[in-house]
Parts: structure tokens; C-alpha cells; sequence
């Protein structure tokens, strides 16, 4: 015979805003004011607009994608303060005054960074979705360490998923950059 299973505490009710603070109604919005790949950039947004909607629909830097938006994927990694975030995961409002660096902001079509230019070469990439998670993701793992091997390379990228090529490109194109940048 099994013990029966104790009732659910109820959850405890929200905590109140202490006097002298505000909550900022859903409705109304809030002043952004940040640096994105290099531009002072200001825009009122809603104060629950995630930084990956509020990149790609009201600054419309498209090149930071959405996938699973529970920060499971990679696809919309950005740099914050040159450290690689899930952009599904914060909200805009909360990178005010901070420096943001979108795939967009690391290089050009004209002038890529060797991570993108190794990507190409190396065919790190396939449909491209996974892409601009994964060359952030490893732009931010060369910054830090310029000769990496193979298992700290499939380490840093752990937490960015690629259903296309199965990662061996990805690892070559990485290395490639190192080489080029070292």
C-alpha cells in the first residue's frame, strides 16, 4: 500500500510594490535607449517586449532569429556587453544602457569577420537558421580563447542546435577562424 500524497501548498499570493515604487502598466511604454552593433539607438517599447522581437520588429535587425523562445536553441544569441544571451529570454527594457552586438554588427557582406568568413568557406552552414547563434556564440569563444580544440569548441557551443549539418563543419569553421585570428 502506497502513503497517500500530500495536498499542493497553495501558492503564495504576489508580493506588493513597497510605497514609492511604480509597476509600469502593460500598456504603456517604456524609453530604450542602448547601443546596437556600434549605433546609439532609442525607442519606446512596451515594457514586456522581448530584445529579440524588439530587434528584429522594431529595429529591424532580422539576422537575430527565434526558434524555440525558452532559450533553448541559440537561434537568437546576441552579444550583450560582448557576452553571448538569449534574446528570447530578456526583456528589452532591461538592457537599457547596454551594448549589443547582433550578427549584423560583426561584420558585412564586403568586409565579413573571419567567424562568418569561416562559415562560409567551411560550410558551417546549411538552411541557416542556427547560423547567427553560432557564429556569435563563437566569435565570444575565440575573443577568449584564440586556440581552442575540438571538445572546447563543441563546448561553447553545446547550447546552440543545428538540425542541418551535423556540427563537424561548424567545428572546422571555427577552428578556421581561429587561425585567421590568431
Amino acid at each position: 500500500m502506497t502513503a497517500p500524497v500530500p495536498p499542493v501548498p497553495p501558492v503564495p499570493p504576489a508580493p506588493s510594490v513597497p510605497s514609492g515604487e511604480s509597476v509600469v502598466p502593460a500598456d504603456q511604454l517604456c524609453d530604450v535607449r542602448l547601443t546596437v552593433n556600434g549605433v546609439h539607438r532609442e525607442a519606446p517599447v512596451p515594457p514586456r517586449r522581448l530584445l529579440s522581437d524588439f530587434l528584429r520588429h522594431d529595429l529591424r535587425l532580422t539576422g537575430t532569429h527565434v526558434g524555440c523562445e525558452h532559450g533553448v536553441c541559440g537561434a537568437c544569441t546576441v552579444l550583450l556587453d560582448g557576452r553571448p544571451v538569449r534574446s528570447c529570454l530578456l526583456l528589452a527594457v532591461t538592457v537599457d544602457g547596454h551594448d549589443v552586438t547582433t550578427v549584423e554588427g560583426l561584420g558585412t557582406p564586403d568586409a565579413m569577420h573571419p567567424v562568418q568568413q569561416a562559415f562560409r568557406e567551411c560550410h558551417g552552414l546549411q538552411c541557416g537558421f542556427c547560423t547567427p547563434g553560432m557564429i556569435l556564440t563563437a566569435a565570444d569563444l575565440l575573443a577568449h580563447d584564440p586556440d581552442p580544440d575540438d571538445a572546447t569548441i563543441r563546448h561553447a557551443l553545446r547550447g546552440n542546435l543545428c538540425r542541418c549539418t551535423g556540427y563537424q563543419p561548424i567545428v572546422e569553421a571555427v577552428r578556421a577562424a581561429a587561425e585567421v585570428l590568431r
